[in-house]
C-alpha cells in the first residue's frame, strides 16, 4: 500500500495553495473575531467565499464536468479539506447541499431536478440543511417517523426532524420521510421541500452551549409537498442516502484531523511560550502529539485504499472515534493547562489570538455524538474488526 502522494497530487496541492494565498483575505479565526456576535455577517462572509471558491473550481470536484465538477479523485478532495484546514478558510455555508443533496440529484435525481437545485446550489443563492435526525432517530436512522402520506400530487408530511445543521438559515431541506410503517430500510423516501415558502412547515433555532444558533428543530403540520420534489423512487430513500454519504469520506478523512493537528502544535508553542515545562504537562503533550500522529496515519491508510478502488472499511469508524475523542482530550488539557485565559471568550479583548480554545472545548462536546456516535462506532469496530459477536 502507497502512503504517499503521486507527482500529479502534489502539483494539485501547489496549485491550490497558489490559489488560496491569492484569494483568502483574511482567515476564518480572524473572522470570527473581528464580527463578534454577529450570525449574519458571518453568514454571508461564508456565501462569499463559496462563491469564490466555486469561480475557483474547487467546489464538487468530484462530479461530472457538466455540473461544475472536475471528475477529481478522493486524494484530490482529501488534499482539498486538508489545505483548507492549514489555511483556515471560512467553512463552506452550502456543505450539506453540496456534500449530500446534490450527489443525490446527479445520481438519482431527474434531469429537471438537477437543472432546477444544483446552480443555486453552488452559487450559494439557495442554503440546503440536511432533515435526517429526529428525538428518536439520530444513530439509529431507521427509526425515524416523518411521514410521507400521498394525496393526489402531493406528499402530507407531518412530524418532526432536529439538529437541523443550517436549519435556521436554510432556504431547502432534505428530508428522509416514511412512506411504509411496515418496511424498516425500503419504507422511506427521499424529498425535497422549500422551508419558507410551504405551509405547515415551521424552523425553531436551537441554542447551542458555544451560544450559536447553527441547529434546529423542523416541524411539519400537514405540509404538501409536490411529488414532483421527491427524488428518486418512492421507498428508495435509504438507499439514495446511503449512496450518497460516499461522498463525505475523502475530506473527512484528512479535514478533521488536519485542523485538529493546527491546534495542537499551536498549544505546544504557547505552552513553550509560557514556559510549562515541567514533566507532568510535557507527559500529556508527548501523549496528544502520539495519538495525533496515529489518527494521521489511519487517515493515510484509509486515502490510500480508496484511491487503489477499494470500499470504505471499519478504518473509517476507527477515524472517527479516535479524532473525536482525541479532540476532547485535547481540548480539555489546553483549558488545564493554559489556565483562565484559555476560558475567555473570543469577544473578551483579553482572550488569548492563536485559537478560540473556550469556544472549540464546548464544541467538542458533540463530536462523539454526531456523524455516529462514540457507541456506533464501537459496535461497528467490535463487529467487523475484532469479530466480537453480537449481543
Amino acid at each position: 500500500m502507497d502512503l504517499g502522494f503521486s507527482t500529479e497530487h502534489e502539483k494539485f496541492r501547489s496549485e491550490l495553495r497558489a490559489w488560496l494565498s491569492d484569494n483568502l483575505e483574511q482567515s476564518w479565526s480572524e473572522s470570527l473575531r473581528d464580527r463578534g456576535n454577529d450570525e449574519h455577517a458571518l453568514i454571508e462572509l461564508r456565501r462569499q467565499w463559496q462563491r469564490r471558491m466555486y469561480q475557483g473550481g474547487y467546489l464538487g470536484m468530484r462530479w461530472p464536468a457538466e455540473w461544475g465538477g472536475r471528475g477529481a479523485t478522493e486524494v484530490e478532495e482529501a488534499i482539498l479539506a486538508q489545505e483548507i484546514a492549514l489555511a483556515d478558510a471560512p467553512p463552506i455555508l452550502n456543505a450539506l447541499g453540496l456534500g449530500l443533496c446534490a450527489p443525490a440529484l446527479i445520481h438519482h435525481g431527474s434531469e429537471e431536478q438537477r437543472r432546477r437545485f444544483i446552480p443555486p446550489m453552488l452559487n450559494a443563492d439557495e442554503i440546503w440543511c440536511q432533515g435526517f435526525s429526529e428525538p428518536g432517530a439520530g444513530s439509529d436512522l431507521a427509526s425515524l417517523r416523518l411521514k410521507a402520506v400521498v394525496d393526489g400530487d402531493f406528499f402530507v408530511l407531518n412530524g418532526q426532524k432536529c439538529w437541523t445543521t443550517y436549519g435556521p438559515w436554510g432556504d431547502w431541506i432534505f428530508v428522509l420521510a416514511r412512506n411504509d410503517a411496515e418496511d424498516r430500510y425500503g419504507g422511506i423516501s427521499f424529498i425535497l421541500v422549500d422551508l419558507r415558502n410551504t405551509e405547515g412547515v415551521e424552523v425553531r433555532p436551537l441554542k447551542q452551549i458555544t451560544g450559536e444558533s447553527e441547529f434546529g428543530e423542523v416541524f411539519f403540520d400537514n405540509a404538501r409537498v409536490p411529488r414532483s420534489q421527491l427524488v428518486g423512487e418512492t421507498g428508495q430513500g435509504w438507499k439514495i442516502a446511503m449512496t450518497v454519504l460516499g461522498y463525505e469520506r475523502g475530506g473527512a478523512t484528512l479535514g478533521p484531523a488536519t485542523e485538529l493537528g493546527t491546534d495542537l502544535f499551536a498549544l505546544l508553542r504557547t505552552c513553550r511560550e509560557l514556559g510549562i515545562t515541567d514533566t507532568a504537562s510535557r507527559a500529556k503533550l508527548g501523549l496528544l502529539v502520539a495519538e495525533w500522529q496515529v489518527l494521521m496515519a489511519n487517515g493515510y491508510r484509509t486515502l490510500a485504499g480508496l484511491s487503489e478502488g477499494n470500499a470504505p472499511g471499519p478504518e473509517s469508524s476507527i477515524q472517527k472515534l479516535v479524532w473525536s475523542e482525541l479532540d476532547q482530550r485535547l481540548r480539555a488539557t489546553a483549558i488545564e493547562l493554559l489556565g483562565p485565559g484559555a476560558q475567555l471568550s473570543r469577544h473578551d479583548p483579553s482572550a488569548r489570538t492563536d485559537v478560540d480554545w473556550s469556544r472549540n472545548y464546548l464544541w467538542a462536546r458533540a463530536e462523539t455524538i454526531f456523524s455516529g456516535s462514540s457507541e456506533i462506532q464501537r459496535n461497528i469496530i467490535a463487529k467487523r474488526v475484532l469479530g466480537l459477536p453480537q449481543a
